[in-house]
């Protein structure tokens, strides 16, 4: 715990729920995405519906799943529709406001790697891999990325392209015609990453509360740039915190058998 009464964890989750507006739908992964979209449910968005890849959607979780086949995202769902329909109506029917994606590596493009480390025919680890990523990546209107920042995640070069962010950058993912805006930002447990308008190339435009530019910079595995007009991440409210941490002991309880 910081000296501020929050986590480095908490500080991403909260960063990245605030980009949740109210009444967009979502595309949601389990983890860190789901706790970040229904901590927006929960707070300043309480009309956002939330989607889930095993066909769930409008689902209010009292608890967070452990994975998108969790009877709690069924049983809480306006209604309920096939893989099929998810994919081909709602996400290929550019139906999908927001996605929420995670990855194992990330490069300064926002491609995401979450398939193989190492070479692809003889890993040092196998990843659970694509799902539904690549389609996600490639036809929700904007893509919202999160992990934690370390040159082991943040990398010159994939080991593997699992799902396309901005591709080459420039205007390469344009001519690659998908419906998508891509990646709008990155948002990691230190600062958060925006897309340059014209090159695509990952730009440090926040740093949250205590962290160092140095810190970003030498977590990273590629030559970050940083905004001239860097900004601070706002602290974690009160509200914020206390609805986070109540979802989070609500579901560990949940899950423990409580």
């Amino acid at each position: 715990m910081s000296e501020v009464g929050y986590t480095s964890d908490e500080m991403m989750t909260v960063a990245a729920s605030r980009m949740v507006r109210n009444g967009a739908a979502c595309f949601v992964g389990v983890g860190l995405p789901s706790a970040a979209t229904n901590l927006a449910r929960l707070t300043h968005a309480p009309d956002a519906v939330l989607i889930y890849e095993s066909g769930t959607i409008g689902t209010r979780p009292k608890v967070l799943p452990l994975s998108i086949g969790d009877d709690e995202l069924a049983e809480t769902a306006d209604v309920l529709v096939s893989l099929v329909e998810i994919f081909t109506y709602w996400l290929q029917g550019e139906r999908i406001d927001l996605g929420f994606l995670g990855a194992a590596q990330i490069d300064k493009f926002a491609n995401i790697n979450s398939t193989v480390i190492g070479d692809y025919r003889s890993p040092s680890t196998r990843l659970p891999g694509a799902g539904g990523a690549p389609a996600i990546a490639a036809s929700c209107g904007e893509i919202l990325i999160t992990l934690r920042h370390n040159k082991r995640a943040m990398v010159r070069k994939l080991d593997f392209r699992t799902s396309g962010g901005h591709m080459e950058g420039g205007d390469s993912r344009a001519k690659m015609r998908f419906p998508g805006k891509g990646p709008v930002a990155v948002i990691t447990d230190l600062g958060i990453m925006t897309p340059d308008p014209e090159t695509k190339e990952l730009t440090l435009t926040s740093i949250h509360p205590g962290v160092a530019v140095e810190k970003v910079i030498e977590n990273t595995g590629w030559p970050l740039k940083v905004a001239s007009d860097l900004k601070t991440t706002q602290p974690p409210t009160e509200t914020e915190l206390y609805v986070l941490r109540d979802l989070q002991a609500r579901t560990a309880k949940a899950h423990a058998g409580g």
